[in-house]
């Protein structure tokens, strides 16, 4: 399985996944809603709908500054 990023217009994002060779499973769609000024709400997780396809391994600290930090 490969992963790809399409970005542009729906027309442009449509005809893009139209032309991937092979089977076409799910697809992850980000929709704006007309008064979004970009960035998501203070404490919102934009991800959240994402959880059940995310991977976690036993007692790991998965916070940001766990992740970004040098480890023995």
């Amino acid at each position: 399985m490969k992963v790809q990023v399409l970005k542009g217009s729906k027309q442009q994002i449509a005809q893009s996944v139209a032309e991937i060779p092979g089977q076409v499973r799910e697809v992850v769609v980000f929709v704006e809603d007309p008064s979004d000024t970009g960035s998501a709400e203070a404490g919102e997780d934009i991800f959240v709908e994402m959880e059940p396809f995310t991977v976690k391994a036993g007692d790991v600290d998965y916070s940001r500054n766990s992740l970004y930090s040098r480890q023995d």
